[in-house]
């Protein structure tokens, strides 16, 4: 008999994490369902969280890689060109192949593309956003610079060196580095260009955008407000549908046996507060 409990612990240890996964992905995909019913839209999410992995609850971080635009790619195809996207991101950024490849094809669909954006989208998810017909964000939401990086130094920092140094006193892989760090700032900012303008945009305006947010004028991760953003020209909307907020509560992972380094009581405390005073 202790055997058999012992046996049905460790095997309920072991298929549930299992049981929960696919409980979460079912709460997830009902959860778009919703957003997809009341929008007409197709829905398509990329978010990337600091998530727990395997028994030790080893953290890993997740970028966009080629996998995500592999699949974004497959479910734009299965888009009626005549269909909306609502496309829900959530990202630090990551390889700029994999997010211009993902910005073209949203750029490319005939009906309207809105990306919303709940909490951030950095770096190449900025790039994502800029081939959105609308942009919806929190009103506390940001977006990043999109500004090139060699290895894991801006681009446009390894250029300052040709500045401040005489050729002679400049190693040779400081100029190579240099040399491709050139290039990519011009095709980068061509890029946005040329995607600013695919969406109706005209040219000076997508240059100056392109010229803002390409060349290194801020650090990588400097935050960029929806009121920076609309200043520059983007047409940016905050009105994100709560069903997205919904959304965004099935992907919190929580890090192993760790509790959460932020609580709160789960009352919308300005709504009880109008009702109470509308009864007196």
């Amino acid at each position: 008999m202790f055997n058999l409990l012992w046996f049905l612990f460790i095997f309920f240890l072991i298929l549930n994490p299992w049981f929960r996964k696919i409980s979460l992905q079912r709460a997830r995909e009902s959860a778009i369902r919703v957003i997809e019913e009341r929008r007409k839209s197709r829905v398509i999410t990329m978010i990337h969280r600091q998530e727990a992995m395997g028994f030790l609850g080893i953290p890993i971080f997740r970028f966009i890689n080629i996998e995500d635009s592999e699949r974004v790619l497959r479910a734009i195809r299965m888009t009626p060109p005549d269909m909306p996207i609502d496309f829900i991101i959530h990202t630090p950024g990551g390889l700029a192949l994999a997010a211009t490849q993902i910005a073209n094809a949203l750029a490319k669909h005939r009906a309207p593309v809105r990306v919303i954006v709940p909490h951030y989208a950095m770096s190449g998810g900025t790039l994502i956003a800029l081939a959105a017909d609308e942009i919806i964000m929190d009103e506390n939401a940001v977006l990043g610079p999109v500004d090139p990086q060699i290895g894991q130094m801006p681009a446009a920092s390894i250029l300052k060196v040709l500045e401040q140094k005489d050729l002679k006193d400049i190693d040779d892989q400081t100029l190579i580095l240099a040399d491709v760090s050139k290039k990519a700032i011009e095709q980068m900012k061509s890029y946005i260009k040329n995607l600013l303008i695919s969406k109706g945009m005209e040219e000076q305006k997508a240059m100056s955008i392109a010229q803002e947010l390409a060349v290194g004028k801020f650090t990588h991760d400097y935050p960029l407000t929806v009121e920076y953003l609309k200043n520059l020209g983007l047409n940016i909307k905050t009105e994100v549908p709560q069903e997205v907020y919904s959304l965004m509560e099935l992907y919190e992972q929580p890090m192993g046996t760790q509790p959460p380094s932020v609580q709160y009581i789960p009352v919308p405390y300005r709504q009880a507060d109008q009702r109470k005073n509308s009864k007196v």
